[in-house]
This record gives structure tokens, sequence and C-alpha cells, in this order.
């Protein structure tokens, strides 16, 4: 049996237009009223989720244990400078 029959495929480029003049028809004067409030309503979720991490960030911060010597890096040491015997001393170098 060919499922393509039986399936409802998704709308193509001429459904869409119908679907959004159709929208337009409905929705028309109250459609600019309903973007600005969902665009309102984004910026408050993200100015949300913002404010979350930063709470979160800052707790972070507070319950950290303080840093102690083996959290540190160890200091670095150069090797002593190795002394040329190759000259001795008191006479002219070459």
């Amino acid at each position: 049996m060919n499922l393509s029959v039986l399936a409802i495929g998704m709308p193509g480029g001429m459904e869409m237009v119908i679907v959004g003049a159709i929208a337009l028809l409905i929705f028309g004067r109250r459609l600019p009223d309903v973007a600005r409030s969902i665009g309102k309503s984004i910026v408050e979720f993200k100015r949300g989720l913002r404010d979350v991490k930063q709470d979160i960030d800052t707790q972070s911060l507070l319950d950290s244990p303080p840093a102690t010597n083996a959290d540190q890096p160890a200091e670095s040491t150069k090797p002593p400078r190795a002394v040329d015997n190759s000259e001795k001393p008191g006479t002219p170098a070459t």
C-alpha cells in the first residue's frame, strides 16, 4: 500500500501562502499587537534566564572553598647556573 496516500505531508509554499492570507484576514488589526506582546515576552524570558544564570554564578562563587596551597601552581625555580671550569682563574680569554 502506498503510504504517501495515507499520510498528510508538510505544507508546501502555496499552502503556507494560503494559511498566511487567512491568518491576516482573521487577525488583521490585532497582528501587530500580538507580535509586540510576543517580542516583549521573549525579552522578559531572556532577562529572567540572565538573572538566574547570574544568581547561580554568584552563589557558586560564594560557596566555593578558599584556595589552598595544593590548588595553587608551584613556584617555578630556575636550576642553578653551571660554572664554566674550562678557564682557569687569572688567565686571559683568547
